[in-house]
């Protein structure tokens, strides 16, 4: 069995062939996410294990560059590889040995694994990153339902702070105004105390990953904007916003933010509705809520949205924590006191 970097472009379709087809196939080990990587500034690496022309194994490695020339290297809910009873098997240990040396070869000082399900080789090299990047836990709700039966199986708080937004007129409008996204995103990090995105990021996940999209809520006395309307965006008043994607058969909630004004009003609640009517209309049979804090987890980060998404209903599905082998540990330590000087 080989391992390669596939960069040739009948490669890459064989691939793309592969992950869409992969019972744990997802958006973070698809070529749409490569793009979106590289929109970022980011390089990312496809290996795969061939035996002859056909592909038994692969990882998506996203490497993200950070000071004193070091570098991580991401694996995100991968690596892919045979499907044996409900567990994955990489039965070639030379494909993670040929990532770990390559992976030394260019600085990196932390190789990142987030897989669907754990597997050997990962208990015997890794131990637990303690990042918060990829979740060990979300909550996917069943799209293939009717919508009475999609609103009957949340909670009762969450049919009743839907329905309260849309008595209090709160509507809720495509768009493509990252602008007024990121005024919203920068006011929920001030408010909740934590570091968000700029406006650029927001502008590269909606425009170069392929099934993007932006939803706006606005208070009643607002207007819905389309892109060809005259108001400023310095003008209007959005009272929250939705950035989602759809990949393959699955919608996912990406990135959520809200204004302090017209909290009374749900809107977040109406938000979440109108994106899964909007995935459900694209022909997704799935809506991922992306991340909620694992059970049992006491003080938790995400203790605030996991509540929140409750609201919703649907099916908690639970991941192995991210695995991490410290390639560099004195670099790293380097790099970490200096983050921590920053602040």
């Amino acid at each position: 069995m080989e391992v390669r970097i596939l960069t040739l472009s009948a490669d890459l379709q064989a691939y793309d062939a592969w992950v869409k087809s992969h019972p744990e196939g997802s958006l973070w080990q698809s070529l749409e996410w490569k793009t979106y990587q590289e929109a970022l500034g980011r390089d990312v690496k496809i290996y795969a294990a061939m035996e002859g022309s056909g592909i038994q194994a692969s990882a998506l490695v996203v490497i993200d560059r950070t000071s004193f020339g070091l570098a991580t290297w991401e694996i995100p809910r991968g690596p892919l590889g045979r499907m044996e009873n409900g567990k994955l098997r990489i039965e070639n240990n030379d494909f993670f040995t040929r990532i770990i040396a390559d992976a030394r070869k260019t600085n990196c000082f932390s190789l990142y694994v987030s897989p669907a399900h754990s597997f050997s080789i990962l208990n015997s090299q890794f131990s637990i990153s303690g990042r918060l990047v990829m979740p060990e836990a979300t909550r996917i709700i069943d799209l293939t339902l009717n919508e009475d039966d999609l609103l009957g199986q949340m909670r009762p708080k969450g049919r009743y702070n839907i329905h309260l937004a849309e008595k209090h007129g709160v509507h809720v409008a495509p768009s493509g105004d990252v602008q007024a996204f990121a005024r919203l995103a920068e006011e929920t990090a001030r408010r909740d105390g934590f570091r968000g995105h700029s406006q650029a990021f927001y502008e590269r996940f909606l425009n170069y990953l392929p099934g993007a999209f932006l939803l706006l809520a606005y208070p009643p006395s607002e207007p819905a904007v389309t892109p060809s309307s005259s108001l400023r965006s310095s003008e209007r008043i959005e009272g929250a916003g939705l950035l989602g994607v759809t990949w393959g058969t699955t919608g996912l909630y990406y990135y959520g933010a809200s204004s302090d004004r017209h909290r009374e009003l749900m809107a977040p609640y109406l938000l979440q509705w109108e994106a899964m009517k909007v995935c459900k209309a694209r022909g997704c049979i799935a809506y991922d809520l992306f991340g909620i804090a694992p059970a049992g987890a006491i003080d938790h980060p995400w203790a605030g949205v996991s509540a929140f998404k409750a609201k919703f209903g649907g099916e908690v599905v639970t991941y192995p924590p991210e695995q991490e082998i410290v390639l560099r540990p004195g670099m790293k330590a380097l790099l970490e006191l200096k983050r921590k000087s920053l602040g």
